[in-house]
């Protein structure tokens, strides 16, 4: 094998995909789901469900499949699911979109992210802003851009970041503000505060606003309020979503960027050299998702609540101290309650101990921040209540 070329090296590792020695670092959703399979464990690491989506939605991937959707389709993603995307941005959002011009489907969000900060971004002047915890995607594409990332600190519990350490990140050197919105790991819902400040910096300072909204429709008795939505924020915010969280589909990975059609060009650009394209026969079923009643969004929504609270519940009960989310799939525990001083050992001795695993929040931070989540994890809500009972249960025997 060709040796990796130093510069591809050094910036592989400076994104956390090599380890020192030059390997390739597993991410700490593939160690924790390995201890899961080793042990035996209730796996409430990885934000994945354990039920399938809505029958409407499988059979139209079936029916799809069944009559010959299944060779490459548009670039650009076909022409339905681009025009129920935006259906979906008017219903919800009244926010008029050309289906044409204004739309790309992706490979999930994780290529559209990808897509879009490789396509924005040229190199080490450029910066990016994220809030921190982060998903572990985001400090990766920075990495394998060139750029700078520079983060924003949540705390502990409402996870709502101070504006004026927001005012102080971004500068004329932000090239992107990078905001998930309802928030990965916290289960954070931002503030109409924190989003209206987020777009008088991006226009104070020429940055774009990248959304990362896959939670969307899971957000528990306040609204999500899109960015693009906000005054003045539509020429300079790219939208991404996608139906893996919404339809417990995630397997499926269709994705995709709503915005400016200039901007949603540039990100094409770079994604037709990625996946090219991706899931014929899923993409027609996604677009009979996003046409469902509304009943159905309301429902997943109030179903993910009572899962959040029996595992909220089952924490505190086992001695946890709990950050109740507004949404996403999780939920972040305190374990120093019941002796924790470091998440990642806590978390990697958990399996063994009480059968089930979870994530430590350092893993969502950089080396510099780590001090500031020692003691945090982040346990998912998206299972079966009675597999969240029995998690609970097993929790409470470390009391």
């Amino acid at each position: 094998m060709r040796n990796i070329p130093g510069p591809w090296k050094r910036t592989a590792a400076g994104a956390g995909l090599l380890s020192a020695e030059g390997v390739v670092a597993p991410t700490i959703f593939a160690e924790m789901s390995a201890l899961a399979a080793r042990t035996g464990a209730i796996n409430l690491g990885q934000g994945f469900p354990d039920e399938d989506g809505p029958a409407q939605v499988l059979e139209a991937a079936r029916d799809a499949i069944a009559h010959g959707v299944n060779q490459y389709p548009p670039g650009r993603g076909i022409q339905d699911l681009r025009q129920a995307i935006a259906e979906h941005q008017q219903r919800f959002y009244s926010l008029h979109l050309d289906p044409d011009r204004d739309v790309i489907v992706t490979a999930g969000a994780t290529e559209a992210i990808a897509a879009t900060l490789l396509a924005l971004l040229d190199g080490p002047e450029d910066e990016v802003v994220v809030f921190e915890p982060y998903y572990d995607e985001y400090a990766a594409c920075v990495a394998l851009a060139g750029a700078t990332m520079r983060t924003v600190p949540l705390r502990w519990p409402d996870f709502q970041p101070d504006l004026e350490r927001l005012a102080d990140a971004v500068t004329d050197r932000t090239r992107i503000i990078l905001v998930n919105d309802p928030h990965n790991p916290t289960g954070a819902v931002f503030s109409r505060e924190v989003l209206d400040e987020v777009v008088r910096l991006a226009h104070l300072h020429d940055a774009i606003i990248v959304t990362d909204e896959v939670y969307e429709h899971l957000t528990f008795g306040v609204p999500h309020v899109p960015i693009s939505t906000l005054p003045s924020a539509w020429e300079r915010t790219l939208t991404i979503s996608s139906g893996g969280k919404t339809f417990s589909t995630t397997g499926w990975k269709i994705g995709w960027v709503s915005g400016p059609a200039e901007l949603v060009d540039a990100v094409l650009t770079v994604k037709q050299f990625l996946t090219y394209v991706n899931g014929a026969p899923f993409q027609p079923a996604i677009a009979t998702g996003l046409r469902l009643g509304r009943d159905f969004f309301d429902g997943i929504a109030e179903t993910l609540r009572h899962k959040r609270d029996v595992l909220v519940e089952g924490l505190r009960a086992a001695g946890f101290g709990v950050s109740v989310p507004d949404g996403s799939y999780f939920v972040v525990a305190d374990a120093a309650g019941i002796g924790a001083t470091d998440a990642a050992e806590f978390c990697r001795a958990l399996p063994d101990r009480a059968g089930v695993v979870a994530i430590p929040l350092t893993a969502f931070a950089t080396p510099e921040r780590r001090a500031d989540y020692a003691t945090l994890v982040r346990f998912a809500a998206c299972k079966r209540v009675e597999v969240l009972e029995e998690a609970a249960s097993r929790l409470a025997a470390l009391g």
